[in-house]
């Protein structure tokens, strides 16, 4: 058993969001196909100071989904065929989200999980969904009723050298021995 989780998780410091991401269940129903894959890679983006986030670009359409409410889906497309999802955090207009980098297949997953693009083609995660609430019954995170224990890695984010020094801060979290991760 698993139970959803509520606008209250997300509404809060971004980092500690990312972490505690790990381990909880990313769960899409589509086509009546329900797929579920454990998260196990998270990156956080803090906001409109943080040189790697779209946010800090301002708000603009692309962006304006990530400055709040907190608990939405900021899907977008990166190199014009990967889609990325991140889960939208903190109070409304601080522009913080965290990408969803690695799924562990549990349910309905036959495909490669190990990048934030490839995780979306293998849920049918796409654009469609960018805005969408995470408290839907369609689309959602849950935690399981029993968390396992685990050990968290912190590493630089993968693929944002233009950030400057935002580059080098420790804000990718991962499940330590994984088999499902991007990169060690």
């Amino acid at each position: 058993m698993m139970h959803k989780l509520g606008y209250e998780f997300y509404n809060r410091d971004t980092q500690i969001v990312a972490r505690e991401l790990l381990g909880k269940y990313l769960v899409h129903k589509y086509n009546q196909v329900e797929m579920i894959g454990k998260i196990v890679e998270t990156e956080a983006y803090l906001g409109a100071h943080d040189l790697a986030a779209h946010s800090s670009k301002g708000l603009t359409d692309r962006t304006k989904i990530m400055f709040g409410p907190a608990g939405l889906a900021y899907v977008y497309l990166i190199y014009g065929v990967h889609h990325c999802m991140n889960v939208v955090t903190e109070e409304e207009g601080c522009g913080s989200a965290v990408l969803i980098r690695a799924i562990e297949p549990i349910a309905n997953i036959n495909a490669k999980t190990n990048g934030p693009g490839l995780l979306c083609r293998a849920m049918s995660i796409d654009r469609q969904l960018n805005g969408y609430s995470l408290c839907s019954d369609n689309f959602y995170i849950a935690a399981p009723d029993e968390l396992s224990k685990i050990k968290i890695i912190k590493r630089p984010r993968i693929g944002v050298n233009y950030a400057r020094h935002w580059s080098k801060r420790l804000l990718r979290f991962y499940i330590k021995d994984n088999l499902f991760i991007s990169k060690k």
